[in-house]
């Protein structure tokens, strides 16, 4: 089965060493292994809520997806886009909206964050709280649940968010699904060693603290953040305590286990902190050299990046787009055409046409049939985990040519380098082949 990793990062500002151990990195690794459908996209209408600079948000989206390419992202394998190009995520955020309670939204941390500091100051509770921010787990809900996602790379600060979009999803599955699994109900993921990367004064490493270590900065500006580092006033020959150190936590987040334990050795045995810091300097500078050259060649050709995030929202639009349809059909946002047909009030009715029929199997997978005019079966769909997987998939069918294989006295019919339905077999060569006929005549007209 193959699994859909999703995540996504704010453009307010410059990436920086956090970012790239806590999101990117661990993102990328996954895309590469097997069996991983992978999103990942600039979060830009999230930035809206943080920055009221267009400069500096313009300029983050750029610093931003030129860091995921210079990375070691492919995007032939992974989906990368930038959300405020995908149209059906805001839509997808009123249907939420309509259906998630005030009462999980008043918990969420960083709303309530604002309001205790405003309680503190003697403040109204909500001053200076827009309705951005208080509504900005149910956008970073339609984020996930747009492409039904089913691991999210987090930092442990953004779990709180998974969970509330597994609680909204579950709640519109609950009203609106009839019996199918509309959403998949995502999980975090989190990179236990790196999953909070320390700043320079040991708090997390964020922007909004002024502690950060540059990702892709010159060698010196790497340098002079390193030799920052808040460190202990234990002198050079008196050992130091690794499990205690800022410095030793962001050295073990890129060396391998091997330098890990060297360092950690170095350190007990009285290691001074300005070698300890040349170290850590030697170790990323030999890391980030080669992406960092590849950075520098990206963020020159903006109109190159331009062309591959297009070519990214068109691929993750091919997914939504139907999807937000099926969502429409599923709370009542309905053709009156589809309507008008399904009540037979036309004044002619039109004649019969092939049609595709969903099932559930006794095992709880989930199939379609496609049946001629007459009612005869052409097609038998795969097994699918889901009732939105092979709804999906049967939507597939009738908006691209699928690629039909001939199979001796049957043939089975394939999208994406997939087979996902097949025929039943025919008396003869004669039969088989106009078997093949009907089926690209049943799928023609929505094709076209």
């Amino acid at each position: 089965m193959t699994t859909r990793i999703l995540t996504g990062i704010t453009t307010t500002g410059t990436p920086h060493l956090g970012n790239y151990a806590g999101a990117i990195r661990p993102a990328i690794e996954a895309s590469r292994q097997p069996g991983m459908d992978s999103y990942y996209f600039l979060a830009d209408y999230h930035a809206l809520i943080k920055c009221d600079d267009p400069q500096r948000i313009q300029r983050s989206r750029l610093e931003i997806a030129a860091t995921w390419l210079a990375g070691g992202l492919d995007v032939e394998r992974a989906t990368f886009y930038r959300q405020s190009d995908i149209p059906e995520i805001p839509e997808l955020t009123w249907l939420l909206t309509c259906v998630a309670a005030k009462g999980l939204l008043n918990r969420a941390h960083a709303y309530k964050a604002s309001v205790d500091r405003n309680v503190e100051t003697g403040e109204d509770p909500d001053a200076g709280v827009s309705m951005g921010l208080y509504s900005y787990p149910i956008l970073m809900a339609a984020d996930i649940l747009m492409f039904n996602a089913h691991k999210v790379p987090v930092g442990r600060d953004q779990i709180q968010h998974v969970e509330m979009a597994r609680d909204i999803g579950q709640r519109f599955n609950h009203l609106f699904g009839q019996g199918q699994e509309l959403f998949v109900l995502p999980e975090a993921v989190i990179e236990e060693s790196v999953a909070t990367l320390p700043g320079l004064d040991g708090r997390k490493m964020s922007k909004s603290y002024d502690n950060t270590i540059p990702l892709f900065g010159s060698a010196k500006q790497l340098k002079d953040a390193i030799a920052r580092i808040v460190t202990d006033s234990r002198a050079p020959g008196e050992p130091k305590d690794p499990d205690n150190s800022h410095l030793f936590t962001l050295y073990s987040a890129f060396a391998t286990p091997a330098q890990t334990e060297a360092f950690r050795g170095h350190l007990l045995g009285g290691l001074g902190w300005g070698e300890a810091k040349q170290q850590l300097f030697t170790l990323l500078d030999g890391l980030l050299a080669e992406p960092r050259e590849r950075y520098q060649q990206l963020i020159a050709r903006p109109a190159d990046l331009e062309d591959i995030l297009l070519a990214g929202a068109a691929k993750a639009r091919r997914v939504a787009t139907p999807f937000l349809e099926q969502l429409r059909e599923a709370v009542g946002l309905r053709s009156f055409r589809t309507q008008v047909a399904a009540t037979g009030t036309t004044p002619k009715k039109a004649g019969k046409a092939a049609r595709f029929v969903s099932f559930r199997e006794d095992d709880g997978s989930f199939r379609f049939r496609l049946l001629s005019a007459e009612g005869e079966q052409l097609l038998l769909s795969q097994p699918f985990a889901d009732g939105k997987a092979a709804g999906a998939a049967s939507k597939r069918l009738q908006q691209v040519e699928p690629e039909l294989r001939v199979e001796a006295d049957s043939f089975t019919v394939w999208l994406d380098g997939e087979c996902v339905a097949s025929s039943p077999a025919h008396a003869d060569d004669a039969a088989r082949d106009a078997a093949i006929d009907a089926v690209k005549q049943a799928l023609r007209p929505a094709a076209d």
